[in-house]
């Protein structure tokens, strides 16, 4: 029963009392009697409606204790996930005298932690294969000392300190900085957005956002950038022809225009928007395409074999191409990476305005303005000094040890300032707390371990600076005592906060006993300077893990 119905009873009873007034003239006790008797019915049907809304939320909405409040709180649902991530597991233990070398390609993308966020801000755990550890310890800028020349545009800065979720064992911290190119360094951009308007884009945090994040981007070009729209539905179109950022309102008026509905012939589109940036190529420039959507392509040339192969050809025109991601239920985020990783661009994802002022705004020249490519990193451990190791993440990105001098292979490709996290957990040579049993009928010289300067490794790094096809190198002995100081410290213990907290995520197996409380409190006891307040976000998201995580059982 509503309101209204109350209201109506109460309006009839009066009805009927005004018309014994006008027919019988009641005396003044009877007048009284009627209306205490209204009253007491209005308050009647008052008090049963408010008992029938107190039954119903009660069954659908179970009390929780909020400090000294009992607030209703709906239980999350677990959506039933149809994103298409790529299954992978967590990197195995590796005994140093098997496999002394590891290698794998650099990654910068950013796109898990992004996703990972939006669902734990929902309320739910992530899918499992939906946490790429390195994108999230790659998410945060670190303050690493910084390259002074552009032509060397890399400095490692390495690290060994105690694994906080393992006994006995050590982790080999990895900071590689990239070069930062000034402004007066940075070229112009040719930008072609290629923007998915199909049905499957109808939501606020999928087209709507696509318009807010190049909006925002606008602001951090230079007039003399150029930028062109393609779009796809049920077929592409070109929506602007290459227009200078001076005349911002002529593109703000037609991404104004945009509405999403169709299906998804993005394979058109990506040819379109290729067709497009080659006739309008400026070899001064850099020469990109950007491509916002959902990632579901089922019109066309939509094979993800297909079209990668598409991408990697094009590729080699100088046109670069970065992917960003919007929106989840049907995410292909498998597909997205692979055109990312084939285009030599960027994948990321945007599931707030926030996170579009942090790419497109706060670390614009790195997601714009390359400084190298094919970055590939190998680190030889000694056998003689370590028993064990492990990549933490990377899983995605593992290369054959004879593919890093091989400079055919494709790797990742570094933008301006852009920094790259890896940590390697190691066991040292006659230390306990191996995974692994001793081996029989081999034994190592253990003398080394305990040589204060006693290497334990050799970093090498491998890279082509923008326009060259042949490599260089950098590399350097791993020792196990380095002198860290007090602010690098804070910021290794910091990455080994997200290192932990997205290996819970994952599947937790060699974290042992360590917990969403040790994460949180490494976390905060390590945030440091946090201008952005990316930090303080991140100790939040651990919080809302846990929560998550307990309602789960």
């Amino acid at each position: 029963m509503t309101k209204t119905r109350v209201g109506r009873n109460a309006l009839l009873i009066a009805m009927a009392v005004t018309l014994v007034n006008c027919t019988s003239g009641p005396s003044e006790q009877e007048l009284a009697a009627q209306q205490q008797a209204s009253k007491e019915a209005e308050k009647a049907e008052y008090m049963k409606v408010k008992q029938e809304r107190r039954v119903a939320a009660e069954m659908v909405m179970p009390l929780t204790v909020t400090g000294s409040r009992m607030a209703p709180m709906p239980p999350p649902v677990q959506p039933q996930y149809e994103n298409d991530f790529e299954q992978f597991d967590a990197n195995p233990v590796k005994r140093v005298s098997d496999e002394p070398v590891s290698t794998f390609s650099a990654d910068v993308d950013t796109t898990s932690f992004s996703f990972v966020r939006k669902q734990l801000n929902r309320g739910y755990l992530p899918e499992k294969d939906a946490v790429r550890l390195e994108e999230m310890v790659n998410y945060f800028d670190y303050h690493y000392p910084f390259p002074t020349s552009a032509s060397r545009p890399f400095l490692p800065t390495v690290v060994v300190h105690d694994s906080p979720w393992a006994a006995h064992r050590k982790l080999v911290h990895i900071g590689i900085q990239g070069y930062e190119l000034e402004q007066r360094e940075q070229p112009n951009s040719n930008l072609v957005f290629l923007l998915d308007v199909s049905g499957s884009m109808n939501a606020p945090d999928k087209l709507p956002l696509v318009k807010q994040s190049i909006k925002l981007l606008l602001k951090t070009l230079k007039p003399t950038d150029t930028i062109a729209i393609v779009v796809y539905a049920g077929a592409a179109g070109t929506v602007l022809e290459p227009t200078k950022v001076a005349q911002a309102a002529t593109i703000i008026e037609a991404l104004d225009k945009l509405k999403a509905g169709g299906s998804t012939a993005g394979g058109e589109g990506l040819q379109l928007a290729y067709q497009l940036a080659e006739s309008n190529f400026d070899e001064q420039a850099v020469n990109r395409i950007m491509l916002a959507t959902d990632g579901d392509f089922n019109v066309g040339l939509s094979d993800p074999e297909q079209l990668t192969d598409f991408v990697e050809r094009k590729r080699h025109s100088g046109i670069y191409l970065s992917v960003i991601g919007f929106g989840q239920g049907n995410y292909k985020d498998a597909l997205m990476q692979s055109l990312a990783q084939s285009g030599n661009g960027i994948a990321a994802y945007i599931d707030t305005l926030g996170e579009a002022q942090k790419l497109f705004v706060e670390e614009a020249t790195s997601s714009l303005f390359p400084i190298a490519k094919d970055l590939k990193i190998q680190v030889e451990f000694n056998p003689a000094a370590v028993n064990e190791y492990r990549l933490l993440g990377y899983e995605t990105r593992a290369l054959k040890e004879e593919d890093f001098n091989n400079d055919k292979v494709d790797a990742g490709d570094i933008g301006s300032g852009h920094a790259i996290t890896a940590i390697y957990e190691v066991t040292l040579s006659g230390q306990p707390g191996s995974y692994l049993d001793e081996s029989r009928y081999t034994s190592g010289n253990s003398g080394a371990a305990n040589d204060a300067l006693a290497e334990l490794g050799y970093l090498k790094i491998r890279y082509k600076l923008p326009g060259e096809e042949t490599s260089q190198l950098l590399d350097q002995p791993i020792m196990s005592a380095i002198n860290a100081t007090p602010a690098i410290m804070q910021e290794v213990n910091f990455a080994t906060a997200v290192a932990g907290f997205a290996q819970l995520m994952k599947d937790g197996k060699y974290t042992g006993q360590w917990s969403l409380d040790d994460a949180f409190n490494l976390a905060l006891a390590n945030k440091g300077e946090d201008y952005y307040g990316y930090r303080g976000e991140f100790t939040q998201l651990i919080r809302q893990a846990k929560v998550a995580e307990e309602a789960e059982f």
